[in-house]
C-alpha cells in the first residue's frame, strides 16, 4: 500500500469478517507510521473473527481525517506518530465521535498509557485474542 502526500494510505477493501456481538462486524482503522507494524496489525485484525480493516493511516492528521470519513468502530492508534502524538489524535477523533473505541498500541508497557485511551496494547503481545479481549473490555462485552 502506498502513501499519498498528505499521509493518508489508500483505504483497504473490507475483507469478509466473522460476526460477533449480534451480527456486528467491527470496522478497524489502523494508525501507525511504521509499515511493518501496519502489516502485522492488518494480519492480526483479519485473523480475528468479527473484525475487518477499513483503512490505514501513517500520521495522526490522516487518522483524524479517515476516522471522520470511514466511521470505524475501532481505531488501533500508535502512541508515537511523526506529526502529533497518538493521544492528541485520539482526543481529536473522540471529540468528533465519542462512540469510536481507540486502543493505543505502543512499544512501551501497557500500563504507561492505559489511562489515556480505552486500553493500551503492547505491540509485543498484539494477537487476535488480545484484540478481541481488548474490544470486549472496552465495550463492556467481557
Amino acid at each position: 500500500m502506498t502513501s499519498t502526500a498528505n499521509g493518508v494510505l489508500a483505504p483497504l477493501r473490507p475483507t469478509p469478517g466473522g460476526f460477533i456481538l449480534g451480527g456486528m462486524t467491527v470496522r478497524v482503522l489502523i494508525v501507525d507510521d511504521q509499515e511493518p507494524f501496519r502489516e502485522v496489525a492488518r494480519v492480526v485484525t483479519e485473523a480475528s473473527d468479527g473484525f475487518e480493516v477499513v483503512g490505514e493511516a501513517e500520521t495522526g492528521a490522516a487518522a483524524v481525517r479517515l476516522a471522520r470519513g470511514l466511521n470505524p468502530d475501532l481505531v488501533l492508534m500508535d502512541v508515537n506518530l511523526p506529526d502529533m502524538s497518538g493521544t492528541v489524535a485520539t482526543d481529536q477523533i473522540l471529540t468528533h465521535d465519542s462512540a469510536i473505541v481507540v486502543l493505543l498500541v505502543s512499544t512501551y508497557e501497557e500500563a504507561d498509557y492505559a489511562p489515556q485511551a480505552a486500553e493500551c496494547i503492547s505491540k509485543s503481545v498484539f494477537s487476535p485474542q488480545r484484540l478481541a479481549d481488548a474490544w470486549a473490555s472496552a465495550t463492556g462485552h467481557a
